[in-house]
């Protein structure tokens, strides 16, 4: 039972969703929080007023919903309010494209750090669990950058959703006197999103890393289906024992674990699995909430240099858009068009190649197929304007296709080529020979003849 000091304090911080939103002044920096502790019923609120404010800007970090926000849909202008993301996803890249979206780059363990040392939110507003009897709120199975945030922000403000349920880990709750006010919410079911279904190319590319992988590695995955096709390769594999210490804790680890082969992370305290938020369906949620094998952390730890370099056979699996024939990667855009963020992808290619026995695999199809039915080559000779790097070629370790891996550390120029040619698609690798040739970095010739 909450004690009648604690009760006074939480009731006279109650207010509306609307009451709250009424603070939002003309100018001010909103945070909207992480994945699935975005606000909710605090949107909703604003949305009736954003026409009425200027120059408002809005920041989230991974928005796994299917709908933009309500205030995006009701404001009239940009100069009503500007969103910006530390992550794109599917909502991110509608809005984009629609002109109202704005990508903030970083490397993913920096986010806590802007938000306090730069950003300073006006006001941040997030979902949390139900406060406990000694006075404490919990982000639920979300720390990621949520730990930041009751310093970062002038004014922090609270939802409570019944449906978000206590998960054990570190910083991972916020004291009631951090707390400036608190709403209510209307109870929104969590946000699950569907497993994704990986096709052949994904089940030979997971193929090709999966030999790879050696009993008793520490695994990070990330999201979509290459991945989920490595975590049931896995699954299905020989090996015996698996770690974990990832970003988001998806389908496959489950998967993993009901396989006998997820033992938890023998390089963590008391041999947590580590991860810093759910991304998943029920299945997923079902298998964190109160499990004391698992461990949420704040990404500033999980995805720290030092503190993944130092854990032996470290295997990091990311998805990518395309490799140039240097061994530049891009994840974030296809020319202009922005698609993903930076997110972990470097701060784990670094990390995982410095582990003892560690491997970092950048994975992707050989090819892709445009909107006309034109098949395209994912491996190019350059990159078109506009294209982000995301990992630069003195990171890459391997690179993936379902035409093998290739190791692209300790090689030159001419013998990256080389590899990389050999798992493009059969069909482009004659024509990315003669621009390799074209631009000096062929085996026959180091002259540039363009």
């Amino acid at each position: 039972m909450i004690n009648k000091r604690i009760q006074k304090e939480y009731n006279s911080k109650l207010v509306s969703a609307d009451q709250a939103a009424a603070m939002v002044q003309d100018g001010y920096k909103l945070n909207f929080g992480d994945n699935i502790c975005l606000a909710y019923d605090f949107d909703i609120a604003l949305a009736r007023r954003i026409n009425e404010l200027h120059n408002i800007v809005i920041i989230t970090n991974i928005n796994p919903r299917k709908e933009p926000f309500e205030c995006y849909k009701a404001a009239e202008s940009t100069e009503n309010v500007r969103f910006i993301s530390a992550h794109f996803g599917a909502v991110d890249r509608k809005m984009n494209k629609e002109g109202n979206t704005w990508f903030m780059p970083m490397l993913f363990h920096e986010y806590a750090g802007y938000m306090r040392n730069i950003v300073h939110p006006d006001i941040t507003v997030l979902q949390v669990a139900p406060m406990d009897e000694e006075g404490n709120f919990y982000y639920g199975p979300q720390v990621a950058g949520s730990a930041a945030h009751p310093e970062a922000s002038k004014k922090l403000i609270v939802e409570v959703n019944r449906n978000l349920k206590q998960a054990h880990g570190i910083q991972n709750k916020i004291p009631l006197s951090d707390v400036d006010h608190i709403i209510e919410g209307s109870d929104p079911p969590l946000i699950e999103v569907p497993v994704p279904v990986p096709g052949e190319c994904d089940i030979k590319i997971a193929g090709n890393i999966a030999q790879l992988v050696e009993d008793e590695s520490t695994l990070q995955l990330g999201i979509g289906a290459l991945p989920t096709a490595v975590g049931k390769a896995l699954a299905q594999s020989d090996i015996s024992e698996i770690y974990c210490h990832t970003e988001v804790i998806a389908d496959p680890y489950v998967d993993m674990y009901e396989a006998g082969k997820l033992r938890g992370n023998k390089y963590a305290d008391d041999g947590k699995i580590i991860y810093g938020g759910v991304i998943g369906d029920r299945r997923v949620y079902d298998f964190v909430e109160n499990n004391e094998l698992c461990c949420c952390a704040p990404i500033e730890y999980i995805n720290d240099y030092s503190v993944v370099s130092a854990i032996d056979r470290f295997v990091s699996v990311n998805g990518c858009l395309a490799a140039d024939m240097f061994g530049q990667v891009s994840s974030e855009s296809v020319g202009f068009q922005h698609v993903s963020g930076t997110g972990g992808q470097l701060d784990f290619a670094l990390a995982a190649y410095a582990s003892k026995g560690g491997r970092s695999f950048l994975c992707m199809h050989s090819t892709r197929t445009l909107r006309d039915g034109q098949v395209i080559s994912n491996i190019v000779p350059y990159f078109e304007p506009g294209t982000i790097v995301t990992t630069p070629r003195s990171a890459v370790h391997y690179i993936v296709t379902e035409y093998g891996a290739v190791c692209l550390k300790g090689k030159s120029t001419y013998e990256r080529a080389e590899a990389l040619v050999s798992i493009a698609h059969p069909d482009f690798r004659e024509e990315l020979t003669r621009h390799a040739e074209k631009a000096g970095i062929w085996s026959r010739t180091s002259r540039i003849s363009f």
